[in-house]
């Protein structure tokens, strides 16, 4: 009727407020604050008049828990930097993009330890708590979901939550040895370097979901913990959307010390087809450089060996080098072969990378890749049937598409192999009494093509 308060959608400003002037049908005219708006009825909502100057701490409490009344409520207390809302059982979290050290130290931590959810001002040590809690109550394992768009803070938000655990469970160790939960939070730069990348809105966006288990004791102390990854975003290693990067791996082993750079035949960035795609090679607040240094004292902390780490770094360069093999057409019909000596540069290198020793359990393996084989691997598909085995030449698309695919494999399985390396470094608990889980699943993005996660174009894998 005409005096309401009512929100209208804008364009601009995504909702304003306003007091209905006039009413014409199913449309209605609102004076809002800077101008006058005309509107359907159906798009416009009720707008509580007796709102709280700095909104509510649990949502369940507004009048109308519809778009524009919570968008309004999460602002207020944004404004008022509470970037934590509860809605009944869900925190909500808005990322302020700066740290807050102080709403996380070990004080905060004592005031919410023992205290019931909705207490105290909503806050992720509330709900950790709350999960222990019950755990020890009901004797029955918890989990933690952490979901929302890229950029949101679920990374940040999935180690203050661990940090709670390790401070409600944690053991007392010595000064030498390192407990569970220093080993797991050890453990991210590592997982970042391989599964993290730059994305629109993130500069350090995991691109993996990530389920930590906590593994605790029959006296609610931790005993063990796993990590357990899955929905790699494999598409990424060979289509990167500008102004995005690809996985931060590539490019620090583009900026690592001299002699690396030399061993792995590596150079610029800007040289390789699977970082070039997009104008965003270099980061102001990240240093490859650095970062390089820093995830190889991380590997040492979690037990990964030299020889190991130059396993690793192999394989990662060689992708690189696969990636600029290019395809034209052969001599037979529909049959393709390197484009020119600069793809069969890159060919002979990626296979020659690809060989490494590496001892495993005090065993020596010696992986070959043959430069013929490799090839032949790309360039034409073998079938087997039941009564003979038959290969099919393929065209230099098709050669193309089995470059990528092999790039995307072998980046996974090695992206597979350093997560149950370093599970055997923290050391899992199998006969753990319970367990928390805090599952961080990564924020989705829109593009301008879309592919799922295995890389196939979304409509056809639906």
């Amino acid at each position: 009727m005409i005096g309401s308060h009512v929100w209208v959608e804008d364009p601009d400003d995504a909702w304003l407020d306003g007091e209905v002037i006039e009413i014409n049908g199913e449309e209605i005219k609102v004076k809002c604050t800077a101008k006058t708006v005309v509107a359907k009825t159906s798009s416009s909502y009720p707008k509580d008049p007796e709102f709280p100057e700095c909104g509510v701490d649990d949502m369940t409490k507004l009048a109308y828990l519809h778009e524009p009344g919570v968008l309004q409520n999460l602002k207020c207390r944004y404004d008022a930097n509470e970037i934590y809302t509860y809605t009944g059982g869900i925190l909500i979290a808005v990322n302020p993009f700066k740290r807050l050290p102080h709403l996380y130290d070990i004080q905060v931590m004592q005031k919410y330890k023992g205290a019931a959810l909705g207490e105290l001002s909503p806050h992720p040590f509330a709900v950790a708590d709350s999960a222990y809690r019950q755990m020890i109550n009901e004797g029955i394992s918890q989990a933690i979901l952490v979901s929302g768009e890229s950029g949101a803070g679920k990374t940040e938000s999935t180690k203050m939550l661990m940090r709670y655990l390790a401070y409600m469970g944690g053991r007392v160790s010595n000064a030498e040895e390192r407990s569970v939960e220093q080993k797991v939070l050890e453990s991210n730069p590592v997982l970042e370097a391989f599964g993290n990348a730059k994305t629109v809105r993130n500069n350090n966006s995991s691109r993996f979901g990530k389920f930590v288990e906590i593994q605790f004791d029959q006296r609610g102390r931790i005993s063990g913990a796993a990590i357990r990854t899955y929905l790699l975003e494999r598409s990424r290693v060979c289509q990167v959307s500008d102004p995005e990067r690809n996985y931060h791996c590539f490019y620090m082993l583009c900026s690592a010390r001299k002699e690396d750079v030399e061993k792995y035949k590596l150079g610029n960035p800007r040289t390789f087809h699977y970082l070039n795609q997009s104008n965003c090679i270099e980061l102001d607040a990240l240093n490859d450089s650095e970062e390089y240094i820093a995830t190889r004292r991380a590997m040492d902390v979690v037990g990964i060996s030299e020889e190991e780490q130059d396993a690793i770094f192999r394989v990662v360069a060689a992708i690189l080098h696969l990636g600029n093999v290019e395809f034209s057409k052969g001599q037979e019909t529909d049959a393709s072969e390197p484009k020119n000596d600069k793809s069969r540069f890159h060919l002979k290198t990626a296979a020659e990378l690809f060989i490494c020793e590496w001892k495993t359990s005090n065993m020596p393996l010696l992986f070959r890749c043959d430069e013929k084989s490799l090839e032949e691997s790309l360039c034409k598909r073998v079938f087997v049937t039941r009564d003979e085995t038959i290969t099919k030449a393929l065209d230099p698309n098709a050669a193309a598409l089995s470059r990528d695919a092999l790039a995307k494999i072998v980046y996974s399985k090695l992206f597979d192999w350093l997560v149950e390396k370093i599970n055997v470094a923290i050391g899992q608990d199998k006969e753990s009494k319970f367990l928390i889980g805090v599952l961080d699943i990564y924020g989705f993005e829109s593009f301008k093509t879309n592919r799922c996660l295995t890389g196939c174009h979304l409509p056809a894998c639906l």
